[in-house]
């Protein structure tokens, strides 16, 4: 009866500490899930913050290129205060949901830019007008970049909230879906049509 005390006494303590090894490997798991997704949303803010930093770039420029324009168009001033508004507009959006949705009004009105400068060949050939163009074609190719790596870093954000059973820490920390930058007009996903 004692040896039998004995084996139900060590087969206990082998559970309990069997179950408690589960807890320490649990807790463990569950902490480093937790890192995990705060290391992963530090990178969708840094990943936005450096699009942040191009469209600044982009809206500082906006009134130079417009103001270039008005002496050369005066009577397509309409388009240029909708490009200045468009500008303003994006200037002032504050989440990050209002900045994806201001930059495609401002990637529209550029469009208009350049589509008013075709209209108006000294103007294609003013200097600081081809300047100004330069410097908006190579922020817009370095915003385009950092678009691609903001979009990566938030697929790895949403997918990682989104497996089992990571999506019960993501719960508990009410972690959102990130959104995307897309293109959100049909405009800009049309092709671009070359005429000679």
């Amino acid at each position: 009866m004692n040896l039998l005390m004995s084996v139900g006494s060590i087969v206990a303590i082998v559970i309990v500490a069997v179950i408690a090894l589960l807890i320490i490997i649990l807790l463990c798991w569950g902490v480093g899930a937790r890192n995990n997704f705060v290391r992963l949303r530090s990178n969708c803010e840094e990943a936005f913050s450096g699009i942040d930093i191009y469209l600044k770039k982009r809206y500082d420029l906006i009134p130079n290129l417009v103001e270039t324009v008005k002496g050369y168009a005066k009577h397509e001033s309409q388009t240029l205060e909708n490009i200045i508004k468009a500008r303003n507009h994006a200037v002032s959006a504050n989440t990050n949901a209002e900045k994806i949705e201001a930059d495609a009004e401002v990637s529209t009105a550029i469009k208009s830019i350049n589509m008013v400068a075709e209209r108006y060949p000294d103007l294609k050939a003013n200097a600081n007008f081809l300047d100004l163009s330069n410097q908006l074609k190579q922020i817009e190719t370095q915003l385009s970049e950092q678009r691609r790596y903001y979009n990566a870093v938030i697929k790895k954000f949403n997918t990682e909230r989104e497996l089992f059973p990571k999506s019960i820490i993501a719960g508990m920390m009410h972690l959102e879906k990130a959104p995307y930058f897309e293109l959100d007009s049909d405009e800009e996903r049309k092709n671009v049509q070359v005429k000679f």
